[in-house]
């Protein structure tokens, strides 16, 4: 351990799985009081049990502008301020060209593009100088992928989102930055595969042929990518899009 966030106030939605909890694992043992956000309340007791301690869980979804109202209501009542907010929850599915439906492009920039403004706009009052506010991205975003173009757009705008946001931020010393994964070994990769586990070995060999270091990336990894980008170390990083794929999106 070196405390590299000690005595912080880390927010992370969509903390019960994957990145965000292994996110805020880290986040806890470098030091931080961590507030994570998951939809289900069985997940969420899992989830404060597996981090061990330095944790609050707050039952919410991050598409309901009310539910994050609650959120910050509660942080702001029990520690007065934000020093890390990590906009993690996300997600999509897969349509091709001649599918796609309202509910398929509303269910997937809901999730990834209008929970992240109101997420971060409703933290604002309670981010000061020196914070650090940190949007999950995709490689997708810059990269072609068959029936997954309402997804990879939509993550292409989270990228704009901060470039736009740091302008609007100037003078105030909020750093907002983009950490932007390759193929990940989650539950919510291993779902796109069913639970046939000969098939998710499948999946994961195959993704690892389109990956430079030959091999899937694990939560842990973008935890520490995160690590940087919520700590003094990255001071003076703002606005960029850090890439943690494995070379995936950059040959």
């Amino acid at each position: 351990m070196t405390d590299r966030l000690d005595g912080k106030i880390a927010v992370i939605t969509g903390g019960t799985s994957g990145i965000g909890l292994a996110t805020a694992k880290l986040f806890a043992d470098e030091g931080a009081h961590v507030y994570i956000t998951g939809r289900g309340l069985d997940a969420l007791k899992a989830a404060e049990k597996e981090i061990g301690g330095n944790v609050s869980g707050v039952q919410a979804d991050s598409m309901n502008n009310a539910d994050l109202d609650r959120l910050i209501k509660q942080v702001k009542a029990e520690a007065g301020r934000i020093d890390v907010l990590f906009a993690n929850a996300g997600g999509g599915s897969m349509l091709p060209l001649g599918q796609i439906t309202d509910d398929h492009v509303d269910g997937i920039f809901g999730r990834n593009v209008k929970a992240v403004i109101f997420t971060v706009q409703k933290a604002l009052p309670l981010l000061g100088k020196g914070s650090s506010v940190i949007l999950t991205g995709s490689s997708a975003s810059i990269e072609g992928s068959a029936a997954f173009s309402v997804y990879s757009a939509s993550k292409a705008a989270v990228r704009n989102l901060a470039r736009s946001w740091i302008l609007d931020l100037k003078g105030t010393g909020i750093r907002v930055n983009v950490l932007s994964p390759g193929p990940i070994r989650t539950p919510a990769l291993l779902d796109y595969a069913g639970d046939d586990l000969a098939q998710q070995q499948g999946m994961l060999d195959y993704l690892s042929t389109r990956v430079p270091l030959g091999r899937v990336g694990e939560p842990d990894e973008i935890a520490r990518a995160a690590l940087f980008l919520a700590s003094d170390d990255s001071s003076f990083v703002n606005g960029t899009e850090l890439f943690a794929d494995g070379g995936q999106a950059q040959v």
